[in-house]
């Protein structure tokens, strides 16, 4: 029995260090997982605390840059003025009301010049700041940077009026050494004139794409202005920039605003529209030569202009576009139903019908004429869609003389 009990030990005591080496093999599987699922953790929190970070800085950038908006929003606004004259430490400037005032020049402000741009405090009216400002910038606006889609064979029934103008504006500055030859300077503007709607517009929108020039676009009546001086500063402008852009086209639209005939006496406004209309004079045919400056203007009314502004020497060329012949007619309405769908459609026997219509006019026909195509839902115009545009055209323009008699007389 004693041995038995010994062998029992024995096989106990084999057994006790296996066990213990597995007991102890398992605590380290779970320590490991423990410290890989820590590392992990401590990986995410780095993550986290990275991207708040990053958000941290981007809403102090934001709040910086209200905080510095907040501050600009709360600066009174400076005042430009024109320095007209620099002593020492100080200076008089010109407000552009027209007042002068004598002030005190910033210690920062260096190199200030008469006729120099300066920001002014509102209140002191010192000098705080010079200012770079672009020389004419105001005119800019005026400059058509693309050039107009339209050319000369957008314009029908209006051949003797277009050898006219090409060789008044386009050969000059296209062929300049040929005049040179010759002997002659060549015209320094046109004048078109005519009834509304005769294509007077088009026909310099087709000049501008001809030429490769800059072409600048004013209406008359933009150049009258409210203050005293402006409108003559800005014609003054006007004709800077196009002699610095040379070679260049003014184009005038509706001059009657401007260079309407003087009258002796007149209001405040009259007197102004008067100096605006002596610089243009001036301008055309002053001191300073045009060099590659062609100018067209345009009007309804030639009765009205002054006779300053038509006589050689300035505007040279009076040309008349008035309204198309029955040949002209055809080749105008060939020219605006050149992408038309119809059928059956006799174009003479439509042009006979339209007497005395303008280029507008026949635009007007052919659109109307797809209208009614439109509401009948077909996809091309026919004859008798004409017959109806022309009709209701005609009857459009019979409103608009019996307005102008109740309105004049």
């Amino acid at each position: 029995m004693a041995k038995l009990n010994s062998a029992v030990n024995q096989d106990s005591s084999a057994y006790a260090p296996t066990t213990d080496a597995v007991g102890s093999g398992g605590e380290n599987n779970d320590l490991s997982e423990a410290i890989g699922r820590l590392e992990e953790e401590n990986k995410s929190i780095v993550a986290a605390l990275a991207k708040l970070e990053q958000e941290s800085n981007i809403l102090r950038e934001l709040f910086n840059s209200a905080n510095n908006e907040l501050d600009n929003l709360k600066k009174p606004s400076l005042l430009v003025a024109e320095v007209v004259s620099v002593h020492d430490d100080k200076a008089v400037i010109k407000l552009p009301n027209g007042n002068k005032f004598y002030c005190y020049i910033a210690q920062q402000v260096k190199d200030l010049r008469s006729g120099d741009a300066a920001l002014v405090d509102q209140k002191s009216l010192n000098i705080v700041e010079k200012f770079e400002a672009q020389d004419h910038f105001e005119v800019e606006k005026f400059v058509i940077v693309e050039k107009p889609r339209e050319s000369w064979d957008s314009i029908g029934g209006l051949k003797e009026v277009i050898r006219e103008v090409k060789e008044v504006i386009e050969l000059p500055l296209k062929k300049p050494a040929l005049f040179e030859r010759v002997g002659i300077k060549p015209p320094k503007g046109i004048l078109l004139h005519g009834p509304p709607g005769t294509g007077k517009t088009l026909l310099a929108k087709a000049v501008a794409k001809s030429t490769d020039t800059t072409f600048i676009e004013v209406v008359g009546s933009e150049l009258v202005q409210k203050f005293i001086g402006e409108g003559a500063k800005l014609v003054k402008d006007i004709f800077a920039l196009a002699r610095r852009k040379a070679p260049s086209i003014v184009f005038i639209d509706e001059i009657d605003a401007l260079a309407a005939k003087r009258i002796e006496t007149g209001t405040s406004g009259e007197r102004e529209v008067s100096r605006t209309f002596m610089q243009l004079l001036a301008e055309i045919d002053g001191f300073k030569h045009l060099d590659n400056v062609k100018i067209i203007a345009a009007t309804n009314r030639l009765d009205i202009l002054d006779n300053a502004i038509i006589r050689p020497g300035r505007l040279d060329r009076l040309i008349e576009v008035n309204l198309p012949d029955e040949e002209g007619r055809l080749e105008i309405l060939k020219v605006h139903t050149v992408n038309m769908n119809f059928k059956k459609v006799k174009l003479k026997e439509i042009t006979a019908q339209m007497q005395d219509f303008s280029g507008a006019e026949i635009q007007a026909v052919c659109t109307e004429a797809g209208y009614f195509a439109i509401r009948n839902e077909r996809e091309y115009v026919t004859h008798e869609d004409f017959l109806k545009a022309v009709e209701k055209v005609r009857i459009g323009m019979y409103a608009e003389d019996e307005a102008e008699e109740r309105l004049y007389g």
